[in-house]
């Protein structure tokens, strides 16, 4: 397949070119089978408008009794359908042990030292976490109960804060097990049981999750046509894991999306820019480590289906300007259809746009 029509398919399944739709409903988004990013200020609620759906605001997205906030893949705070939650713990649990390994990176040393298997780790993690939150937990107040309760294999000594902590990775990982979500736009993040919540604290069981979020058939979907390699390394999971699970029949992909006149400033965790195969999503390996910093990303200026240059927005008080890196030459109908992103932007955020910088 071409490379212009493979991205112009994967923005049709991500719903990148749908127009704002007030009378769409908050869960009516395909990314959120998998879970959307929710990191830095233009997180998953920008994430969302960009497809369409009708978010005010961050307030509006903390306010959404419909959508939930839980650490998941990768360790990251994702956005999901509330009532999905008891199918998320099942899909995105580990399969076996050696998942688990991989997915809570050193932590398992010691663990396995100890004979201790990293599923069975988990779960008391998960355990512990469930007890001791009964109100909503500050996490620095939550990690210190944890190095009290949890026995030596567990936990590890941090230099920067000179303290005893769980392992950060096992921590968040566990949360959900532990029936755990976040508070949104709390920093430090602050963790609270989930209201209704019945299951013992326990990982799930990823061959029982519902057909629409299981990880991989969800990544093959909304990032495809992609490679079980690509997917391991979004999911950070073994190969072997993906290969297992990898779909006899690939997911049928939606005709290709229109993308005259669609521009969208995406923010730097969105979906298209969190794909692995990054050689398709920007062709031009110079220009990678400008997109994909180690620290500090910026967001992408979306032209169709090609990534034309980056953006950064720079605010003051209740003002904001938006400054865009070009790579390529942008037509003066595209910066135009930028600048009516960036006011889009602004009045997500509840400020005024005071202009665009170009460089």
């Amino acid at each position: 397949m071409e490379r212009h029509e493979a991205l112009a398919r994967r923005l049709a399944a991500q719903q990148l070119d749908r127009a704002p739709d007030p009378g769409r409903s908050l869960t009516d988004a395909a990314v959120l089978d998998l879970g959307v990013q929710d990191t830095g200020r233009d997180g998953a609620g920008w994430a969302l408008v960009n497809r369409g759906v009708p978010l005010d605001g961050p307030a509006a997205l903390a306010a959404a009794d419909d959508l939930a906030l839980v650490w998941t893949l990768r360790g990251a705070p994702h956005v999901y359908r509330r009532a999905d939650l008891r199918g998320v713990l099942d899909a995105t649990s580990p399969y076996d042990d050696a998942d688990a390994r991989r997915r809570t990176l050193d932590a398992s040393r010691p663990l396995t030292a100890a004979g201790i298997g990293m599923r069975e780790a988990m779960g008391v993690v998960a355990t512990t976490m469930r007890a001791v939150v009964t109100r909503p937990t500050v996490k620095g107040e939550l990690s210190g109960a944890l190095a009290a309760r949890l026995p030596e294999p567990y936990l590890r000594w941090c230099v920067p804060c000179q303290a005893t902590h769980a392992y950060e990775q096992t921590f968040r990982l566990a949360s959900l097990p532990a029936g755990l979500e976040l508070e949104p736009g709390t920093s430090p993040p602050v963790l609270r049981r989930i209201p209704g919540w019945r299951r013992p604290p326990a990982l799930g069981d990823p061959e029982r999750a519902p057909a629409h979020l299981r990880v991989v058939d969800a990544y093959a979907r909304l990032c495809g046509p992609t490679t079980p390699a690509a997917t391991a390394t979004f999911l950070d999971v073994p190969p072997g894991v993906v290969a297992a699970h990898w779909p006899e029949v690939p997911p049928p992909l939606p005709d290709p999306a229109g993308t005259e006149g669609l521009v969208r400033l995406l923010g730097p965790f969105d979906l298209w820019l969190q794909a692995r195969d990054r050689e398709v999503v920007v062709p031009e390996k110079s220009r990678h480590k400008a997109l994909w910093p180690t620290l500090g990303r910026p967001g992408a200026v979306l032209v169709g289906t090609e990534v034309v240059g980056v953006w950064r927005p720079k605010a003051s008080g209740r003002r904001l300007a938006v400054g865009v890196e070009a790579w390529d030459r942008v037509a003066a109908s595209d910066r135009e259809r930028v600048g009516e992103q960036a006011e889009r932007l602004a009045a997500h955020r509840g400020v005024s746009l005071t202009g665009i910088t170009w460089t």
